[in-house]
């Protein structure tokens, strides 16, 4: 059953996302599945793909994007690393996660925003490229953009300015945000290195490793293939500022002094500088303006953690949103800062740590280098917890006042009786999340394997109940009852002994009362 579609208004959109990158793509197709009507500005003309940085899709972004139907079809995209190699001498492994998604996924930023565009387009979300923000005001009905760019229709080269009116604003527009400029949210951090080498090439002697990470005496490196025959290859041995521009010469003796090995780099294609920052807004709303991704916080290439923290912001907001367009309390997006602030602060500080424990120098940071290097190889317990922080998957959030100690965890993609019993169903709990709904996950009816009474009436598996919740039954052999987030969260949970305490409806599938 789709959701029903807001009810139209002067607005030229209920929400307005600014950037379609990875963060304002996952948005828009989010809020569009919703029915909230969702236009995307951004500046790139049409079809240009996105220059990136961003290679490595990480286990959660995986999860998320496979609760949207994408995930299987992005990973044939690209190749599975399942062992990341830091400092030359630690091997973390990946492979035993506890995910579908065991590895990082080496793949350009183009393919998950093909992706992610085609499910948002198919959704309903309208896009306007060409388009700059130049300003925006507020008032208690909404949001008005002042924008410049190309008429829809006009060629090339032309512009005018525009208005365009939402009730909401989203700001996805990346570390030069200029939604964040125009409500007056501050950007405060450092710049940690301010001319790292960026560079499209050819290789006469291909790496063995699918994704070739090194730091050496002060230097790091970088390199993954495109899987067209281009490579990406990001270095920094020490340069500061540097205006001249790059020469392939100059990138063979990055890779020499970073890798160890230029590879026999030819045919440079593209080559840049740029600078690694760290910085973050102190507060991701103002008013009816909210920040997600790089718009929010910025982090140094290290980790390859800027692209999956965007995405995950984006999987947070959306559900709450949506529910505030259909009418919600406001105080419902509260909870997306409280939530994925500290993740971005703790994303900073990961980051920030590898790159300096690669390219700082002198006997401290020898020290801590070692010290990491002894903790990590030799200390099952450190070395599961970063693989768990790098991926993401042990990101949780604190459990709201009166539900379960447990909520706010991330939910295991759990077998569903769809998958078994011949309902036609959904098979796991990734599936029944594809509506974009909160999902009801209740004991096999029957009693189940375990004997846990049966739970009483309800739609068939994978369909909705009155709370506009999709209801399933698991197949895992427990009797508890959990009532999960649409972006895979735990909401709330019941014991077997409280199955009648379980509502029957809510809204957007909040519990209604206090426990008990």
């Amino acid at each position: 059953m789709p959701f029903p579609q807001s009810p139209s208004t002067a607005r030229d959109a209920d929400v307005v996302v600014v950037g379609a990158g990875p963060t304002g793509l996952l948005l828009a197709g989010d809020l569009a599945t919703a029915g909230v009507r969702v236009l995307v500005v951004d500046r790139r003309p049409a079809g240009l793909s996105n220059l990136t940085r961003a290679f490595a899709v990480h286990a959660r972004s995986l999860e998320v994007l496979d609760a949207r139907g994408l995930a299987d079809e992005l990973v044939a995209t690209g190749r599975r690393v399942t062992t990341l190699r830091l400092f030359d001498r630690i091997t973390l492994r990946l492979d035993d996660l506890p995910s579908r998604f065991g590895f990082v996924l080496s793949t350009p930023q183009y393919e998950v925003e093909r992706l992610l565009r085609r499910r948002a387009e198919a959704a309903g979300a309208t896009f306007r490229h060409d388009v700059r923000v130049l300003g925006l005001r507020q008032d208690e009905d909404g949001v008005t953009l002042t924008t410049s760019g190309t008429p829809d229709g006009g060629a090339a080269g032309t512009s005018r300015r525009a208005s365009l009116r939402a009730g909401w604003v989203v700001g996805a527009d990346g570390v030069r945000s200029t939604v964040r400029a125009a409500v007056g949210i501050p950007f405060p951090g450092e710049t940690v290195i301010s001319a790292m080498i960026l560079a499209d090439v050819r290789l006469t002697t291909p790496p063995p490793d699918v994704l070739t990470v090194a730091a050496r005496r002060g230097s790091l490196g970088f390199m993954v293939p495109f899987g067209d025959g281009w490579y990406r290859f990001i270095g920094w041995a020490g340069e500061e500022q540097v205006d001249r521009p790059v020469t392939l010469d100059e990138v063979r003796a990055v890779a020499r002094a970073t890798l160890g090995d230029d590879h026999g780099m030819h045919d440079l294609r593209f080559a840049d500088r740029f600078a690694a920052d760290e910085r973050q807004a102190p507060r991701y709303r103002a008013g009816r303006v909210l920040l997600a991704g790089d718009a929010a916080h910025a982090h140094s290439p290290a980790g390859g953690l800027g692209m999956n923290t965007g995405m995950q912001d984006a999987a947070n907001l959306s559900w709450r949103l949506a529910g505030v367009v259909r009418g919600a309390p406001d105080e419902l997006l509260d909870g997306y800062a409280d939530e994925r602030h500290p993740v971005g602060t703790q994303v900073l500080r990961a980051s920030g740590t590898i790159l300096r424990l690669a390219t700082r120098r002198g006997p401290l940071v020898a020290a801590a280098r070692g010290l990491v290097t002894f903790a990590l190889s030799r200390l099952g317990a450190v070395r599961r917890r970063a693989a768990l922080t790098i991926s993401a998957l042990g990101v949780r959030y604190d459990p709201p006042s009166g539900a379960h100690r447990a909520a706010g965890r991330r939910v295991p993609d759990l077998p569903l009786a769809g998958g078994a019993d011949g309902t036609g169903g959904p098979a796991r709990l990734a599936e029944a999340l594809h509506a974009g709904r909160f999902v009801l996950v209740r004991p096999a009816p029957h009693g189940g394997a375990d004997g846990a009474p049966d739970p009483g009436p309800a739609p068939h598996p994978g369909e909705t109940d009155v709370g506009d919740r999709v209801v399933v039954h698991r197949a895992d052999g427990r009797a508890g009852t959990l009532l999960v987030r649409p972006d895979g969260y735990l909401s709330d949970a019941w014991e077997p002994e409280q199955q009648d305490a379980v509502p029957r409806a809510s809204r957007l599938g909040y519990p209604q009362g206090d426990r008990e």
